[in-house]
């Protein structure tokens, strides 16, 4: 009896502990990401009063470049992926530095016209902040961890508006496969307070429209499962642009000031030939699509180019957004070439299924699927989700990824690394034949009609 009470107590004390950190780590991300998102706000609409802003852009992406480079390295790339390397590799240690820095830059790129995420900036923002927590607590490695990781959770839930896929994104997304259990709930308690405090401070999130959802039948079903190919395709091709875009310019000997402008001056001429939809975070693409309209059909890869350039020559941002671009833009046009009515229905879908696979976070993305547009969504984006989550095989748009499931039996992977050193040669040489298995199935189907014949 008193061995029980002792555990009892010992767990009561255990939620008391996490619930007061996490609160105090949801107080500052959600202080720390409403002061971006105004910053954000504020920068945008002062280059917005000129038509001709995105002109700007190859010396926003210097001014980017030089304040990461200067002050801050570890604040380079699209942000998430720094701070699961962080997570994996450095038991979340993350200078204090990387915050004022990250945010400052990532709102220099996006606000001249850069294409990326604000998504990024938030995890790492939130990551850092966190991370100076925990070293002013003096907090030991395992507990920083934790920490650190509720503050990528917080960051996620309120950015988007979203707490609890916020903060299943950010235990999720760590390693493929697996979700942290032990850092689930002070994620969920630091999402929800940093949503509360945002939105305390100012910070509004846009209501979709999507309303509208097909009964759940055989076809609608096989649609799903189309769908959820189609998006884990293109996934994969976002994937490869990225990894193409910084292969590209890290072979350019170049310094990079000259890369930043090269990168600018590509981006100006798809703003002046292209579109300028495809430049800054696309938010007006994202929410036409979701109500219904039909998007230019060369979206998807102009965005994937564009985000691809913005980040590979030295601009500061996430990607998870123009994720949230492609995969409406892949819905829309899957509903268009199937004729289907639902065109909004479509895009809502594509957004989730293409986060689900590019990032290989199945439950965060049907999740936030549910709390953007409603219960009547799950069915549908859970199976879109899952089979896109599948099809994108181990690749992911973050390398720091731990890979720590093998997704198909037939495919044998050594798991326990991260992603970057995934080798695509073991892979097949230990994958089965399809032509192989086909025959081998032909084979027993003879033997059984002739011994049948026989009797």
């Amino acid at each position: 009896m008193r061995k029980n009470l002792m555990v009892q107590l010992t767990l009561l004390a255990s939620v008391l502990k996490w619930a007061s950190y996490a609160t105090a780590v949801g107080v500052l991300v959600g202080c720390g990401t409403a002061a971006f998102l105004r910053s954000l706000a504020w920068t945008s609409d002062q280059y917005a009063r000129f038509p001709d802003y995105y002109l700007l852009l190859p010396v926003t992406l210097v001014a980017s470049t030089l304040l990461v480079r200067w002050l801050a390295p570890e604040a380079t790339g699209h942000g998430t992926e720094k701070v699961i390397e962080a997570v994996h590799q450095r038991m979340g240690r993350i200078p204090l530095m990387v915050v004022p820095v990250k945010l400052a830059a990532t709102v220099i790129t996006l606000a001249g016209g850069g294409s990326a995420g604000k998504e990024g900036p938030c995890a790492q923002i939130g990551a850092g902040l966190a991370s100076g927590f925990a070293s002013l607590l003096r907090l030991n490695d395992v507990d920083r961890r934790k920490i650190v990781i509720c503050g990528i959770s917080a960051g996620f839930a309120t950015v988007f508006g979203t707490p609890i896929a916020g903060a299943l994104f950010g235990v999720e997304v760590l390693v493929l496969g697996q979700v942290f259990y032990d850092v689930l709930f002070p994620s969920f308690v630091a999402g929800i307070v940093g949503f509360h405090v945002a939105t305390l401070l100012g910070v509004t999130y846009p209501h979709l429209a999507v309303t509208i959802f097909p009964k759940v039948t055989g076809w609608n079903f096989a649609e799903m499962l189309m769908l959820g190919i189609w998006c884990g395709l293109i996934a994969l091709i976002f994937i490869e642009i990225m990894q193409w875009g910084h292969r590209l310019f890290a072979r350019l000997s170049w310094h990079p000031v000259a890369k930043a402008l090269f990168g600018g001056g590509l981006l100006v001429l798809v703003g002046r030939f292209v579109s300028l939809r495809y430049l800054g975070l696309g938010v007006d693409s994202i929410e036409a699509g979701l109500n219904g309209a039909v998007l230019p059909m060369g979206s998807t890869f102009m965005k994937m180019l564009t985000t691809s350039i913005t980040l590979a020559c030295g601009g500061s941002g996430g990607v998870v957004t123009p994720i949230f671009f492609i995969g409406t833009a892949a819905g829309n046009l899957f509903a268009v070439l199937l004729h289907e009515p639902l065109v909004a229905t479509f895009s809502a879908i594509g957004m989730a299924a293409l986060l689900a696979g590019a990032a290989n976070t199945p439950i965060a993305a049907s999740v936030m699927a549910m709390e953007l547009f409603g219960a009547a969504i799950a069915p549908h984006a859970a199976i879109a989700c899952m089979v896109s989550f599948l099809i994108v095989g181990y690749r992911s748009i973050y390398p720091s990824q731990i890979l720590g499931i093998e997704k198909s039996g037939s495919l044998k992977v050594e798991t326990g690394k991260p992603m970057s050193q995934f080798d695509p040669e073991k892979l097949e040489s230990a994958a089965v034949s399809l032509p192989g298995f086909i025959l081998k199935g032909v084979k027993v189907i003879r033997r059984r009609s002739f011994e049948k014949k026989r009797k």
